[in-house]
């Protein structure tokens, strides 16, 4: 990854990874959606790279040498990608093809897996051994580290702790506390921060982004997050509505959206009318559409609900329901207790003979 290509927030932890990074295997780790894959791109482009230093300003690849142009062609023969075959084709990388080959038939038949498999590992490893094609370094990227299962990462210690000839190890991670501890002290640790909120709108103004202050605040600072939510429909129009709809009991807009993006919203905004109800500022929503006085004790309850929700979203289970019940459930939580209780008098049979 050139210069040009790379992330503006990612040319300082770029920097220091050139330069501060002195072991064989490195962490990236920050929250979901701020780059690390391609950072841990950027790092293996320029220990690859055969480029002049004189046109490898900071040491990063220089774009035009030979090499550059293989890992751009995701061709390179010392640098392997390593990610869920459920990711393969969002990040364009195949990841290790031959670690596949056991499974026989049967793999194209399988539903693609979310996790780093072992056979996969053993690839990796088995690559990490080969010598060097053009003479430099071999380099491993893995991506999210934290899919590896616990066999996988066991099956890697070794190889991490003393690596054959100059075989290196990128691993990036969105969740490094579900990485083995010993996997963890194996590795020199670069944190990456949240962009700057300015410089992530100028970036997604530049990519043709709609009120790109109000989607990056729904995808809680994530730039790239942002664009993957875009493609699934989670636009600034729809984000602002979507209060508006579960006040009024409906999830028109929730409908079209996948399980787990639906729990993540409605977290969300239980998180920010919860913050409302006792004072505080709201974060992925506007104030005005969300502090309407929900009930606190309500809302926690809620919030409760939907911590068991995202724990299930991946399963197959019957969306259309799902989302209806959690939508109602948040509905009667953003509700003031005056509110409810109006409902309820007027629901009652007493409430009738009450009236004049």
């Amino acid at each position: 990854m050139t210069g040009s290509s790379l992330l503006p927030w990612l040319e300082a932890p770029l920097a220091q990874a050139l330069h501060a990074t002195r072991g064989h295997a490195l962490l990236i780790h920050g929250p979901q959606g701020v780059g690390q894959f391609e950072l841990a791109l950027a790092v293996a482009a320029a220990t690859l790279c055969e480029g002049e230093a004189s046109v490898r300003p900071g040491g990063r690849a220089c774009g035009h040498c030979s090499a550059c142009h293989l890992i751009a062609a995701r061709t390179h023969p010392d640098l392997l990608v390593l990610v869920p075959e459920v990711l393969q084709l969002a990040l364009g990388w195949s990841g290790a093809d031959e670690a596949g080959e056991e499974e026989g038939a049967s793999k194209s038949k399988a539903k693609p897996s979310k996790e780093i498999r072992v056979a996969a590992v053993r690839a990796a490893i088995a690559f990490a051994q080969q010598t060097t094609s053009r003479g430099g370094a071999k380099l491993v990227v893995l991506y999210p580290a934290e899919r590896m299962n616990p066999t996988s990462a066991n099956m890697l210690l070794k190889t991490l702790e003393e690596p054959p000839g100059q075989a290196r190890f990128i691993l990036g991670s969105a969740a490094p506390q579900r990485l083995l501890p010993t996997v963890r002290s194996r590795c020199q640790v670069l944190r990456l921060p949240l962009p700057g909120a300015q410089l992530a709108i100028r970036w997604l103004q530049s990519r043709g982004v709609a009120e790109p202050q109000v989607v990056l605040a729904a995808a809680g600072g994530q730039p790239m997050d942002v664009i993957e939510r875009l493609a699934l429909g989670c636009d600034a129009q729809a984000w602002q509505r979507l209060p508006r709809e579960v006040l009024a009991g409906q999830g028109t807009t929730l409908a079209a959206w996948p399980l787990p993006m639906v729990v993540d919203a409605l977290q969300k905004l239980c998180h920010d009318a919860l913050a409302c109800a006792v004072g505080a500022a709201p974060r992925y929503f506007a104030a005005a559409s969300v502090s309407g006085g929900g009930d606190v004790a309500r809302l926690t309850a809620c919030a409760r609900t939907l911590r068991e929700a995202a724990r299930n979203a991946e399963h197959p289970l019957n969306a259309p329901l799902g989302i209806e019940a959690l939508v109602q459930t948040l509905h009667r939580a953003l509700r003031s207790p005056a509110a409810v209780s109006s409902s309820r008098e007027r629901a009652s049979p007493l409430a009738t003979l009450r009236r004049p």
